[in-house]
């Protein structure tokens, strides 16, 4: 790792691709700031999946520890038809992955994974200057006056000026909106039912036991929408993603509640098993619009740069979206920290060189899967099932070999890891 002059960052945004940004880059001992428009720092309710690429970026930022406390460690992947719940394919994750790829395959209660990055972020005894957070700080202009020094101003007036700004922003970003970058963003045609389900209950009932024999991470093909699932918190939720047409787009960031009625009517006419499960939603239920951007390379102008899902936000439909967050983290991390505040205009650029391309290949491939998933039973619902059936490594024509590798980091010391040499 190359030394670099301490030098100012501000990173917009407090989510996970914020938060993981923020870190990697104290680590590399620049002195950051984040801006979070809400007014405390936290995550919803809800899972999130971690593959090996994303899980290597935070190993490397040295909270296997911690992250160990919170993970669900899923032994499979499984994809299931909808009308009989009939296995078509199915990839061994567990002690398998992380001996492939030196890292593990985990899922985390989205405020758990959250409380980490932020605890690492602030920890005075940390490597690197702590980070600066700020809630309760919406940034509604941005004077970029002088060129070298990049300013965001928030909504009480304050200036905060630094030597590189980060929008992190998330799918709606004010920071790309301020820099006057291309409108890029779709509406997919799709909403998605999100919910957290007891565990209990469902260890309970018969017809819902299964889903306790082997932690597994599945998704249900069916015509027209799929359905997803795994355990969290070592069983004591399921998180539920169950993904929908929705018909014409619905105004601004469209998120209403729903109900158990709602989700279990969704998917009529599926497998008992289905409604067996989601009849036990009876916590709060979320309806999301679903909205991704169209593959677009340009993230930087000047000393301002986007990441994650300001510069390639996608569907959920390769559970890659904050893993390819985090991805960026690590590589924006590498190329600011390799320099001095002479040499960031190029340190962005090669950030944007190594990412933009593997991020875009993503997005296509998370749109591709909403056709995969969703054949109506005929030919090319067969033909799928067939191929998945004899070798499961990926949907559409992205293989897990190069998605869970991931960009080729220069902190990826794989003995590091600790896991590798304890086969």
């Amino acid at each position: 790792m190359a030394l670099s002059q301490s030098y100012e960052v501000t990173v917009v945004g407090g989510g996970l691709g914020g938060l993981t940004a923020a870190l990697a880059l104290r680590q590399r001992g620049l002195r950051v700031q984040v801006l979070e428009q809400a007014p405390e720092l936290g995550e919803v309710g809800a899972g999130i999946q971690t593959a090996p690429n994303a899980s290597r970026v935070l190993l490397a930022l040295g909270l296997r520890h911690r992250l160990e406390a919170i993970r669900t460690e899923p032994q499979d992947q499984v994809r299931r038809r909808w009308r009989d719940g009939h296995i078509i394919g199915l990839t061994p994750l567990g002690r398998r992955v992380r001996e492939e790829f030196n890292a593990p395959y985990w899922h985390y209660h989205r405020a758990d994974l959250h409380r980490v990055l932020l605890g690492a972020c602030v920890d005075p005894l940390g490597p690197g200057p702590a980070v600066r957070v700020r809630t309760s700080s919406r940034v509604v202009a941005l004077d970029r006056a002088r060129p070298d020094r990049p300013t965001a101003i928030t909504d009480d007036g304050v200036r905060h000026g630094a030597d590189v700004l980060i929008g992190a922003d998330g799918v709606r970003s004010a920071v790309r909106e301020l820099l006057g970058a291309e409108d890029t963003l779709v509406f997919s045609g799709d909403m998605a039912f999100r919910t957290l389900i007891p565990g209990a209950p469902l260890r309970a009932d018969p017809a819902t036991r299964f889903l306790f024999d082997r932690y597994q991470s599945t998704i249900w093909y069916g015509p027209g929408r799929h359905l997803v699932h795994y355990l969290i918190r070592e069983g004591e939720w399921l998180n539920v993603v169950g993904c929908v047409p929705c018909g014409e787009e619905p105004p601004g960031e469209w998120a209403v509640d729903g109900t158990t009625e709602e989700l279990v009517d969704a998917f009529a006419g599926w497998d008992d098993r289905v409604a067996a499960m989601l009849s036990r939603a009876t916590g709060h239920i979320t309806r999301f619009a679903l909205h991704y951007r169209r593959r677009d390379p340009v993230w930087v102008d000047g000393r301002v740069a986007l990441l994650g899902d300001a510069c390639h936000a996608m569907l959920p439909y390769q559970a890659q979206g904050a893993s390819q967050a985090m991805e960026d983290a690590a590589v924006l991390a590498e190329e600011l920290g390799a320099v001095t505040a002479g040499g960031v205009e190029e340190a962005l650029h090669r950030y944007v060189a190594r990412r933009a391309q593997h991020a875009g290949m993503v997005q296509e491939a998370s749109l591709r899967n909403r056709t995969f998933y969703r054949y109506p039973d005929g030919p090319a619902q067969r033909d799928r099932d067939a191929k998945l059936a004899e070798r499961f490594d990926g949907e559409s024509d992205v293989s897990y070999d190069w998605l869970w590798r991931g960009s080729p980091l220069d902190t990826a010391d794989e003995e590091a890891f600790g896991y590798r040499h304890r086969r």
